[in-house]
């Protein structure tokens, strides 16, 4: 079952009231593909779209004769086409919800704070979501220039701010930001879906820490690697040229373990000596040890200091 699918079996919850059925029937006709003088025909493969609008077409226009035309898809989906072919039927329903020519939205429709229902038959419609796993995008297509502005203008109003793009013959509204999306998806109704997204973005930060601190960690045991391998290098310059006896006998017992445990980290090897010291002690004296093998290759005399 997609995303988009969920959205839409939420959104077919809230169609509780007759001013919910009204505006949520208004956001699908206006928002169908041709709604012209003479005929109004609809398009959509998804189940839920189909149960509401024949649903709400038969409620709220009960005398107007809704053709359904069913036809398969190669993917072995089915496109559902939705008609009403009578003149004077489809003037009926675009006079109820004042649809004219230039289609626009009207207040008029949306009485009793039913706007989110609205939004969601808009969704039913044209409205489609991305799978959060894999992106966060919700989308709307309008037919028009001026339904995508007037839809952009109602998604300011409740506090989202969706970006506009053409795509062919048709206007797409687009969130991309998790926290806006999940205020759209509760404002429509859909506040099961915006627990799912919040699960869902929580499950990505947590694998994004473990990666940031697995990251962290293999910098760090690189880090400790490399330091090592260069300490054994300038213990063995040291056994070549003067022998570890030259050394005092701290740096001596230091250095011996360091060639014995080669992985340890400042800390473990502090913590190995005879009279342990913290990783500070342990950088220090590897430093003096440096010291000296550096005169070694500086062609000086080397002294333990």
């Amino acid at each position: 079952m997609s995303f988009s699918h969920q959205v839409r079996e939420c959104i077919r919850s809230t169609i509780t009231d007759q001013d919910k059925r009204f505006a949520c029937l208004y956001g699908m006709l206006l928002y169908g593909r041709a709604v012209s003088r003479d005929s109004i025909c609809l398009k959509s493969e998804s189940d839920v779209f189909r149960a509401v609008f024949t649903a709400l077409m038969h409620t709220i226009f009960p005398s107007v004769t809704l053709q359904i035309e069913e036809r398969p898809r190669k993917n072995g989906s089915t496109l559902y086409i939705y008609r009403v072919t009578d003149a004077g039927q489809a003037a009926t329903v675009r006079h109820t919800f004042h649809i004219h020519e230039e289609r626009r939205v009207d207040m008029r429709n949306l009485p009793n704070n039913s706007m989110g229902t609205f939004l969601g038959g808009v969704f039913l419609t044209c409205g489609s979501m991305t799978d959060p796993e894999k992106d966060y995008h919700l989308e709307f297509t309008a037919p028009t220039e001026l339904l995508c502005r007037d839809l952009c203008d109602i998604l300011y109003s409740v506090g989202v701010h969706p970006n506009v793009t053409q795509r062919r013959y048709a206007w797409s509204a687009y969130l991309k930001m998790y926290e806006e999306i999940g205020d759209l998806l509760t404002f429509m109704g859909a506040q099961k879906c915006t627990l799912d997204l919040i699960d869902i973005q929580i499950d990505k930060e947590v694998k994004n820490h473990v990666n940031r601190m697995n990251n962290c960690d293999m910098a760090n045991i690189d880090k400790v690697i490399k330091a090592s391998e260069r300490q054994c290098r300038e213990i063995a310059l040291i056994q070549q040229h003067g022998g570890l006896q030259s050394l005092s006998p701290e740096l001596r017992e230091l250095a011996e373990l360091r060639l014995e445990n080669p992985h340890l980290s400042l800390q473990e090897l502090g913590e190995m000596l005879k009279k342990p010291i913290g990783r500070s002690g342990v950088n220090h004296r590897f430093q003096r040890i440096s010291a000296i093998a550096g005169q070694y290759t500086g062609g000086g005399t080397p002294h333990d200091k």
